[in-house]
């Protein structure tokens, strides 16, 4: 397979800027993204939002057109054929795209006629989805009456009807309550596999993205800041994370200074009562931290160590936490 072949998505340089309100400034909401999406992978573009996740599935899925810039699903260029790109993929955006006044089964025989499929085709297809996504004893239920969790079954059933070879899932679990949300963890964790199709998710859920994602990228202000697998973006941290929550906020910005001023100590950020530092050693870091605390009058709650997160990836890479960016 050539290089070119293996790779299902690609974006190079995309810029993509709104008109906002008279009188401020437009938004940049893409500024030179790039990325690349190897064929039958699990890809997660992770970020706050507002990062420009969505900006970049609109684009690539052909609903909006950058500034400037380059797209291309499938090898097929996205800004040229436009038509083309819409048969090879599937769309499950944040909304739900299902007809709450019909039936699952109605919902899916009628996508599966859009996309061309004869009835036949439609309904065994829709039959094949009801029973992968455990959706039979409510197949004939009208949709309004579903649970969060079978309503976002039926969005990305929908998006699979007609077979696409690259599916893009924008915020699938957003509003789940947990158990459905590791429900719907499980299905797309089969997709690439089952359905041999390329998954583009949108995620602003740290642990999403590392537990489904094969290779992430995080976005911040429109661009991407780092690429690579879960592992690889955390082992590039080397060390421990210190987290220290301070009894109350009064005292943040001086404790902050005090531990910059630690010997061993880096990286250090704060958010309310909370902060946070790299060490080499967590173990060893946190007699010192608590020391220096103590001796300047500042209460502590408590200090935890803990190995790298992607939170600590994002941290290093957009100068900032991701829950403050959140």
């Amino acid at each position: 397979m050539s290089e070119s072949s293996s790779i299902a998505v690609s974006a190079v340089d995309l810029v993509k800027t709104y008109r906002a309100a008279r009188g401020t400034p437009p938004i940049r909401a893409l500024n030179g993204l790039s990325v690349a999406v190897a064929a039958g992978s699990v890809f997660a573009l992770l970020g706050p939002n507002g990062a420009g996740k969505s900006t970049t599935a609109k684009i690539l899925s052909s609903l909006s057109r950058p500034d400037s810039g380059r797209a291309s699903v499938v090898g097929i260029d996205v800004l040229r054929d436009p038509d083309a790109v819409r048969r090879v993929i599937g769309l499950v955006s944040q909304k739900a795209s299902s007809d709450p006044m019909a039936t699952a089964r109605e919902n899916l025989v009628l996508a599966g006629r859009i996309q061309g499929m004869s009835r036949a085709s439609a309904r065994a297809r829709a039959q094949e989805l009801l029973s992968r996504f455990a959706l039979d004893d409510a197949a004939d239920r009208l949709a309004k009456t579903y649970s969060g969790g079978m309503a976002r079954k039926l969005d990305v059933a929908i998006g699979l009807v007609h077979r696409p070879r690259v599916l893009f899932l924008d915020e699938p679990t957003t509003g789940l309550d947990p158990e459905a949300r590791a429900e719907m963890w499980a299905e797309i964790g089969r997709l690439a596999a089952d359905e041999q199709v390329t998954v583009l998710l949108l995620t602003h859920y740290l642990e999403e993205a590392e537990r489904l994602a094969d290779r992430l990228a995080i976005v911040d202000h429109g661009r991407i800041v780092v690429e690579g697998t879960p592992e690889e973006l955390k082992s590039e941290m080397h060390g421990d994370t210190v987290h220290v929550e301070l009894a109350s906020a009064d005292g943040a910005l001086k404790a902050q200074g005090l531990l910059a001023r630690l010997m061993g100590l880096h990286d250090i950020a704060s958010d309310g009562t909370r902060l946070r530092a790299r060490a080499e050693s967590g173990a060893r870091a946190v007699p010192a931290v608590l020391a220096a605390l103590e001796d300047a009058g500042i209460a502590v709650a408590s200090v935890t160590v803990a190995r790298p997160s992607l939170d600590d990836v994002y941290l290093r890479y957009a100068g900032r936490s991701f829950e403050a960016a959140a």
